[in-house]
């Protein structure tokens, strides 16, 4: 046989083991010695804030001063479920109510007027955090179309009371309950225009459903001008049976609709303990809350003009109570 047999499954032509390394992996085998710093990387963000701060430097620059007693705000933590407060009047209100806060946001350069200054001082003293945030943050925080004039607050999610709850706090300070239920409400910026109304005309509370309807966020702190701070707003599980629960305590239940039975001017339980009903702008009061009410009221509007906006509405019959009853007393 010609050729000599070779070992199966061996490589023909290769040359056989060689034996160490010769100190061919001697480098690798160091390490690269100690991580540097981030600031000492120039492609880390802390590296490129070094190196513009020393450019700045070079330059003959100013480093900014920082205003005292405020820190620079840090991002915002995911699946953070806390409310942000906007607007000076309703931060402002939120503070002097003592909602527990976790943190008050200041633009950088904002306009120092005497809100601003007792919302400073207010926070200070409370041990808020004061954090220098810049503008475009800010702008995130308010959210779409929100409208912070420089200063935002940062609270828990909402506490709603208990309607039962709120009716018998009402009674127990000897007033005569004026209540505003909302029936399919869903833009919170109605629901803070009528806890505005609610608190300019006398009125004690609202109640909301727990589904379908608008709840008490940014947007309605915002609406309310601060008056979320004052009014409670309580969540039914079923409105139609905190409706039902409140005719057997002696609350009468006004619905507001543009096809009533009675004339909001000809309205004669003003003086009474009543809950006003508003319903959506689109769909009006649900049926079963109609069937529930004690009188369907309708507010005259001239023949040119469908309906009114729900908040509208809520305030027309809201000041038509108040007036009633302090031409009553």
């Amino acid at each position: 046989m010609a050729g000599k047999p070779g070992r199966p499954g061996a490589a023909k032509g290769g040359k056989g083991p060689t034996k160490g390394s010769g100190g061919k992996n001697k480098r690798s085998l160091e390490g690269r010695g100690p991580t540097p710093k981030a600031e000492d990387r120039a492609w880390h963000p802390a590296g490129k804030r070094k190196a513009a701060a020393e450019r700045y430097a070079a330059a003959g620059g100013k480093p900014k001063p920082k205003v005292a007693g405020i820190n620079r705000a840090p991002k915002a933590k995911a699946g953070d479920d806390t409310e942000n407060v906007t607007g000076r009047n309703s931060v402002l209100e939120a503070l002097r109510a003592k909602i527990p806060a976790t943190a008050f946001y200041i633009a950088q350069r904002v306009e120092m007027d005497d809100r601003v200054k007792e919302m400073l001082s207010i926070a200070t003293h409370r041990g808020i955090p004061v954090m220098e945030v810049t503008r475009p943050e800010l702008d995130r925080m308010a959210g779409f179309d929100g409208v912070h004039q420089g200063v935002a607050l940062k609270v828990p999610p909402y506490e709603y009371a208990h309607p039962q709850d709120l009716l018998e706090q009402i009674v127990e300070t000897g007033q005569t309950p004026l209540l505003v239920a909302l029936d399919g409400v869903t833009d919170p910026r109605n629901l803070g225009a009528i806890i505005r109304s609610t608190a300019a005309f006398g009125g004690q509370g609202l109640i909301i459903p727990q589904r379908r309807s608008a709840g008490v966020n940014s947007a309605a702190w915002k609406t309310s001008a601060g008056a979320a701070a004052r009014i409670p707003v309580a969540m039914a599980s079923n409105l139609t049976t905190t409706l039902k629960e409140f005719k057997k305590q002696g609350v009468f239940v006004l619905g507001l609709d543009g096809g009533g039975d009675v004339s909001l001017p000809a309205l004669e339980l003003a003086d009474r303990p009543v809950v006003i009903v508003v319903g959506s702008e689109g769909k009006g009061l649900s049926r079963l809350v109609i069937e529930t009410c004690d009188q369907i009221v309708s507010i005259p509007i001239s023949s040119a003009t469908e309906s009114l906006n729900a908040g509208i509405a809520a305030s027309v019959a809201l000041y038509q109570v108040a007036t009633i009853r302090a031409a009553s007393e």
